[in-house]
């Protein structure tokens, strides 16, 4: 008899009342309800027996597969592979109490599970030696479920890790890793690679709940040639290099992609895991200054461009740029994410005379060619609907402002937006009057229409 038929008859001992068939087809609507590649007939007879209030302890196997975990099970013992590894966090109880946690994503060869490190586990030394794609070994875990249902494993006192180093036909990091091009929705702990396309973006909020969030947000590149936008919560630029140009390969350990706004994302945390392909000796940037303003700050926010008009944002924190509109620059910037450039009073900057760059207007685009998730240094238009400025209420309850205006060139029409201090840029226009607009960009707005966004890099010239 078969461990399963084993403990099916101790559960229809307990309810006579129940056939074979009726248990199997519980069985069945249990997996359905849970999703694929989480239970097996054996996980789910567990859960079954629960919800029957039956007991159908029988002892497991000394190590078992991630699919045959059940919440309940205690001095589980498993064989796996390491995802990621998430950094420690410190939490209060109700009582005021402190208590330590540190989450890991570990898989085998049919599915993953979130294990839970608590108070002195998450801070023992074996977990600094740990890094994704390492076999462990988990002795005496035991398993609750987390808020949505799923099985987690538990390191408490009496539970210990240990990293093994055995052959295994667990699969390796390598052969899990996927190009962001053929990520489905739905997928939950993915490790995929792309191409860094455009800026790195690092941002402050305040969530739903009140609580203060960081995020990392890019977009990556895939085999295709499209690219994916990617957020990374309670992510902040101290997990990433000074300098990591357009182009770059990166690897996310442990993502998931969902569709937001009918746009396929992927989406991580501070557990994601990533491996940012780094070069040798970074060459210095060349570009000519398009624009110069200033923003809220007195900082100087430059639009340049190189010599394969390559488009770069550069805030200027020292003032170090002593320039003028059409200037060519050399510079080795402090920061570099992307095509977002830092310089500050560590950076080398110099004027130099090369004139083989782009000008402004050798960058004009047609309103009918501007295309979503782009960056645009010229667009001429002239203005069909004065700016109407109002209020719009976010849905953290923040209140902020949005001006925006309709324009139009020979080829097509479009919106203009401009939010928080960028709305103050479009006070001073008027309908009928021709614009050359630099340093916007272009999103999908309602019905997937296209809309010119401003950006502190924007500038707006009035064409007389």
């Amino acid at each position: 008899m078969t461990e399963f038929d084993s403990l099916m008859s101790k559960l229809l001992e307990q309810k006579p009342d129940l056939s074979r068939g009726d248990v199997e087809a519980l069985i069945t609507q249990k997996k359905e309800k849970i999703g694929a590649g989480y239970l097996t007939d054996q996980g789910a007879l567990f859960l079954v027996a629960s919800d029957l209030g039956v007991t159908i302890s029988e002892p497991i196997k000394s190590e078992i597969s991630i699919k045959d975990l059940y919440s309940g099970a205690k001095e589980v013992t498993l064989q796996t592979r390491v995802l990621n590894v998430s950094p420690k966090k410190q939490f209060s109880r109700k009582d005021g109490s402190q208590f330590l946690l540190r989450n890991m994503t570990v898989y085998d060869s049919e599915s993953s599970v979130t294990v839970k490190l608590w108070d002195e586990k998450a801070d023992i030394p074996e977990i600094a030696n740990i890094k994704p794609g390492d076999m462990i070994k988990i002795i005496k875990a035991y398993v609750k479920s987390d808020l949505n249902g799923q099985p987690t494993l538990n390191i408490g006192s009496g539970s210990t890790i240990e990293r093994t180093g055995t052959e295994s036909s667990i699969p390796s990091i390598e052969s899990l890793t996927k190009d962001i091009s053929d990520v489905k929705d739905g997928e939950t702990n993915l490790v995929v690679s792309g191409i860094i396309d455009g800026n790195i973006n690092y941002s402050e909020f305040t969530n739903f709940r009140g609580s203060q969030g960081t995020a990392l947000r890019f977009r990556l590149r895939g085999k295709d040639g499209r690219s994916m936008r990617v957020v990374l919560l309670n992510k902040n630029s101290s997990y990433i290099p000074k300098i990591v140009p357009t182009g770059t390969k990166i690897r996310l350990l442990g993502v998931k992609a969902k569709t937001n706004q009918q746009e396929l994302e992927v989406h991580g945390n501070e557990s994601t895991a990533l491996e940012i392909a780094t070069r040798g000796e970074v060459e210095p940037i060349v570009f000519r200054v398009l624009t110069a303003v200033k923003n809220e700050n007195g900082q100087k926010m430059i639009l340049g461009v190189d010599r394969e008009r390559q488009i770069y944002n550069i805030i200027d924190v020292a003032d170090s740029t002593k320039s003028i509109v059409g200037d060519v620059l050399e510079c080795m910037p402090s920061k570099l994410y992307g095509n977002n450039v830092t310089i500050d009073s560590e950076s080398f900057v110099r004027k130099i005379d090369f004139d083989d760059l782009p000008h402004l207007s050798d960058l004009r685009i047609k309103i009918a060619d501007i295309k979503p998730d782009s960056d645009y240094c010229c667009v001429e238009a002239i203005i069909l609907k004065a700016p109407e400025r109002r209020n719009v209420q976010t849905k953290t309850g923040e209140t902020i402002t949005l001006s925006e205006m309709f324009v139009g060139d020979d080829t097509a029409q479009i919106w203009i937006k401009g939010w928080r201090n960028q709305a103050r840029l479009l006070d001073e226009c008027t309908i009928g009057e021709k614009i050359m607009l630099s340093g916007v960009l272009a999103k999908s707005g309602l019905e997937g229409r296209t809309e010119l966004s401003l950006t502190p890099y924007s500038s707006i010239i009035r064409k007389g």
